[in-house]
């Protein structure tokens, strides 16, 4: 197998368990590019890294780069990757992959034009565990799957001006955490689902703030899924099948899994893989695709999820500064009907955006940190 070279741009957190990653496997990264050239360095010095760009752009034509490692925030992924694929680099992009499924379709399509591998950094479709698990689920011994719940609460500073709120920033529960729910429901069902109902709770800023969804696919499997970025819930997956169910804890890293015979009320626990080495996975299964099996990437999944995404954002009307046509999508016929509570940044003249509106100062008042002032945070 050929011996690949890694680029990552960006330097903050996720780039640092890369460096950690590699170096599990038994290799380094060799190169690695920052908008602030002396985060580049330090972090360089940090892991031993032979190569820092003095412009990041440079690592896009670095002719000894197979590879490179996006892991800068969600809205300016495309720019990136389009710079990437132009001049025939592979790419492993943090989620979410892209804002929508657009851009998505339009980084395929010129991946295919330049046969280079795209994924995306989805812990789900790489820990061992999951893989057990889909090998138990086609071995048949508990039947079809019937229906999965999810929950993913997270508890984030109630501070409008973080990513997590920032609009600006592509901020809001569904793009940040809602992105590893869908893409668990997705890698235990046989298609992708094809009703959507939804509702949602928006920030002061405009994002997603809550949102509950529920989703049927045509073999009639359902999932409901909970999501919350200031309301801490347990990181809680199960799958219920003919003839048992399935429980998983603190997914995506989930290293262990409770199985529960519907019959006999018995349970065992099964365990693959460990949850530190989690992008390890990751990195090793880009590395396969690259070297000729590109189905490890599982880039079919990563676009299913994407197009759901898309979807209920556009059912609720929520968008960002970057995309463009926000009318256009609304509501594609995937969802029969969706209630939404609309921020009235989108719609400042309609009853909804005016309640929205006396909601949002009221609770300015009571919380000194809410603001609607974005503020774009330089690339790391």
């Amino acid at each position: 197998m050929k011996e690949i070279k890694w680029a990552v741009l960006g330097c903050g957190v996720i780039a640092n368990e890369m460096a950690v990653a590699l170096q599990k496997n038994g290799k380094n990264i060799y190169a690695v590019g920052n908008r602030t050239h002396e985060k580049a360095a330090a972090f360089a010095e940090k892991y031993g890294i032979g190569k820092v760009y003095d412009d990041f752009h440079e690592m896009f034509t670095d002719p000894e780069v197979d590879v490179i490692y996006i892991t800068t925030p969600h809205n300016t992924h495309l720019g990136f990757m389009k710079e990437a694929i132009a001049n025939g680099k592979h790419i492993l992009v943090e989620k979410s992959i892209t804002l929508n499924s657009d851009e998505l379709d339009e980084a395929i399509a010129l991946a295919k034009e330049k046969d280079v591998i795209i994924g995306e950094a989805m812990t789900i479709y790489h820990m061992p565990i999951y893989k057990e698990l889909k090998k138990l689920l086609d071995s048949g011994s508990l039947g079809r799957v019937n229906l999965i719940t999810m929950n993913f609460g997270s508890f984030k500073e109630y501070n409008m001006k973080n990513r997590f709120f920032n609009r600006n920033l592509a901020g809001g529960a569904m793009l940040d955490i809602g992105v590893y729910a869908l893409s668990f429901l997705r890698w235990f069902f046989d298609s992708k689902p094809d009703q959507l109902l939804s509702q949602v709770k928006p920030a002061p800023t405009g994002v997603d703030e809550q949102a509950g969804l529920l989703l049927t696919n045509q073999e009639g499997q359902m999932a409901s899924v909970m999501l919350s970025l200031h309301s801490k819930q347990p990181k809680r997956g199960m799958v219920s099948c003919e003839n048992g169910f399935i429980e998983i804890m603190e997914y995506p890293r989930a290293w262990e899994a409770k199985i529960t015979d519907a019959s006999t009320g018995e349970s065992k626990i099964i365990k693959a893989g460990d949850n530190a080495d989690a992008l390890a996975y990751e990195l090793a299964d880009m590395e396969r695709a690259i070297n000729g099996d590109a189905s490890t990437m599982h880039l079919d999944y990563t676009k299913d999820v994407m197009d759901l995404m898309t979807s209920f954002r556009r059912t609720w009307g929520y968008t960002y500064p970057e995309e463009k046509n926000t009318e256009r999508g609304c509501n594609n016929g995937t969802q029969k009907r969706s209630r939404s509570r609309r921020p009235e940044t989108l719609y400042p003249d309609c009853k909804a955006g005016k309640k929205h509106q006396r909601q949002t100062e009221g609770l300015a008042r009571r919380h000194p940190t809410v603001s609607n002032t974005n503020q774009r945070k330089e690339v790391t």
